[in-house]
């Protein structure tokens, strides 16, 4: 009998898997629909190898035990959704400001408020723009399948090592609660206590992490520093999938769900004679300008497919400088853009509708 790599699993049992593999030494969290069945996958395997999962009391400790973890040199996940996200905010600015590596994963809901626990993409602003108080910035990743959820953690730790940031896997519920085949990734090597950790092994009370800076010189010149590396991450790590956009005189973009939604969308318009391309995001930060404005020669007009009252929407808008027709097509709530809702708005607008 052979060997094989691949398993069945949810999106939301995925990225547990691809955290593993990376190193991940510990996990703490809050379960929440849609996203328990990353503190249920976590709970079962992370104790099986010997690595620390805690349910914390509330979401805003279980922030703050990810802060202290890695502070001391660790690579520590959490997981939650929506209303537990914005929960966690002030500790995010904390471990943004203090360069501290982890990893966060958003399997979005319903909302605003409590909501519901039905699919949507409506965090896109509070963990794409920061979220929290002040001017930080997290990279953050949207995956699109089981498969991309495994990838996409092991990749959010090498990133959140390398520059010393937090890393968001932001994502709807259905590709969290969707069941794929999915072939796991080499694991990543163990990492050694980095030299600026607060771990007495390695540099016993020599370093200091804080996130408060009394002097405006002192916190400008951090906020300086910060800036650099954030623009030093649009330039090297902005990603996307395009598919059919070489030509493409109108171009949709989505993330999550909606990029496969479009996928499909786009072989029956250009079945139909409707030079249509998908543009799909694989990071939201940095926003992958370079795929939207390469194809302004061609490009007429653009579309925005989203789960939510139009986020994304106003990235494309800068990013173009408003120099095309953007529209939105969108549904709230926990429902879905359909294929044909994304086919009758593209053949409008190919027919000069609005």
């Amino acid at each position: 009998m052979e060997y094989s790599n691949k398993l069945l699993l949810k999106g939301n049992e995925a990225v547990v898997f691809g955290a593993l593999l990376a190193g991940c030494d510990c996990f703490f969290g809050y379960p929440i629909t849609p996203a328990s069945e990353i503190a249920q996958t976590a709970a079962e395997y992370f104790p099986k190898l010997g690595r620390p999962f805690l349910q914390a009391e509330c979401e805003t400790a279980s922030i703050n035990m990810v802060l202290g973890a890695s502070a001391a040199g660790r690579r520590v996940m959490t997981a939650s959704s929506g209303l537990g996200i914005s929960l966690k905010q002030e500790g995010v600015s904390y471990i943004a400001t203090m360069e501290l590596p982890c990893v966060i994963v958003d399997i979005m809901r319903g909302g605003p408020g409590l909501g519901n626990i039905a699919p949507e993409q409506s965090d896109y602003n509070q963990v794409v723009k920061g979220g929290g108080h002040g001017g930080y910035k997290v990279i953050v990743l949207a995956p699109s399948s089981a498969q991309e959820m495994c990838d996409f953690a092991r990749l959010a730790f090498e990133l959140a090592d390398k520059y010393r940031i937090p890393v968001y896997v932001l994502t709807d519920g259905v590709i969290g609660q969707m069941l794929e085949s999915v072939a796991l990734p080499e694991p990543l090597p163990r990492r050694e206590s980095p030299d600026w950790a607060l771990d007495f092994h390695v540099n016993p009370r020599t370093n200091c992490l804080t996130s408060i800076y009394m002097e405006p010189d002192d916190l400008e010149e951090l906020n300086h520093r910060l800036n650099a590396k954030y623009a030093e991450i649009e330039e090297k790590e902005a990603h996307a999938e395009e598919y059919r956009t070489d030509d493409a005189e109108i171009l949709v973009a989505g993330f999550g769900i909606c990029g496969r939604i479009i996928r499909t969308a786009i072989d029956r318009l250009r079945a139909g004679g409707v030079k249509a391309g998908m543009i799909r995001p694989v990071t939201l930060f940095p926003f992958p300008k370079k795929a939207f404005t390469s194809r302004l020669p061609h490009a007429k007009q653009f579309v925005s497919v989203e789960m939510n009252n139009g986020q994304m929407i106003d990235d494309i808008r800068l990013t173009i400088e408003c120099s095309r027709p953007v529209s939105l097509l969108n549904r709230m709530g926990g429902n879905l853009p359909s294929v044909e809702e994304v086919v009758r708005h593209c053949r409008q607008l190919a027919q000069g509708g609005q």
